[in-house]
């Protein structure tokens, strides 16, 4: 069976409306929900001093400043992370410090403390976005050298609603943004960039073959025939990030669900709303939309 997504093109306008119009609207009402990387914090590696002490104890002793703790070092260590308030000052930073070593007690060993103040953490901020906007120029670059005329611009199109709808995602749901976040929207533009390129690869190859076929038909049977290929890329990513989500702890289970949405999200404007950008553009020296 062959899907007609030509046939259906007006719900793509509106669907990608509706998610960018949302993730603008959360972003500028909710913003984004900073990490410790971001908004600074407190990071503390301890070894339990008996077996019987675990991660699950330790976090409900600590329920009060919400934790984030993960296992390290083969479980026999546990890295604690703690947010602070905006704008802590040094007294406040240490005070806090206090508190978590007063509530663990004699039941586990320092290994290290680290404070990550707000200067830091804007620094590393500022570290990010560079970091996405460096990411954005070049793969916008290298959009425009790869192909001409509507091809570039439907790429381009696409690869800008990747990027709003990623941090729309972060600030609709109020997953943590952090380092890791950065990395997953950037892994995620470039995978949905990879899909958008095989896609026009197979309709430019299709062009040349069928030269009287309309513009509609080709890119619907382009789009089915790379069909198969990319429904099976995005479910084997996903299945990888259920495993992480099940078995990969506490600390994986955002990583696992912000990166199942980008492969969804890319695979969406890779196989319906990039190339019902093209439909608008003369593809063909001899031929009309």
């Amino acid at each position: 069976m062959k899907l007609k997504f030509m046939k259906y093109r007006k719900l793509s306008y509106w669907l990608s409306g509706l998610l960018v119009g949302l993730s603008i609207l959360s972003l500028a009402t909710r913003g984004l929900n900073y990490g410790i990387d971001f908004a600074g914090g407190i990071s503390m590696e301890v070894t339990p001093v008996s077996k019987d002490y675990t991660i699950d104890k330790m976090r409900h002793d600590l329920a009060e400043f919400n934790p984030e703790l993960q296992s390290i070092d083969d479980n026999r260590a546990i890295l604690v992370r703690v947010g602070l308030p905006k704008g802590a000052t040094d007294a406040q930073q240490n005070q806090r410090v206090a508190e978590i070593k007063n509530i663990l007690g004699d039941k586990v060993q320092y290994s290290q403390v680290q404070i990550v103040g707000p200067k830091i953490g804007g620094e590393l901020v500022r570290g990010g976005i560079l970091a996405i906007l460096f990411s954005f120029i070049l793969m916008a670059v290298y959009v425009w050298v790869r192909y001409r005329g509507g091809y570039a611009i439907g790429s381009f199109l696409s690869l800008v609603l990747d990027f709003i709808i990623m941090f729309g995602f972060f600030s609709v749901t109020g997953l943590e943004f952090n380092q890791t976040s950065i990395a997953v929207i950037l892994m995620g533009v470039g995978y949905s960039i990879n899909d958008k390129v095989v896609n026009y690869d197979r309709i430019e190859e299709n062009i040349k073959k069928y030269h009287k076929m309309p513009m509609s038909d080709l890119i619907d049977l382009s789009v089915n025939e790379m069909l198969r290929r990319t429904v099976m890329t995005g479910v084997s990513t996903i299945l990888a990030m259920v495993a992480l989500y099940l078995f990969g702890g506490t600390m994986l289970k955002e990583f696992a669900i912000s990166m199942t949405f980008a492969v969804l999200m890319g695979t969406m404007t890779s196989i319906y709303i990039s190339n019902v950008i093209l439909y608008h553009f003369n593809l063909r020296d001899n031929e009309g939309k």
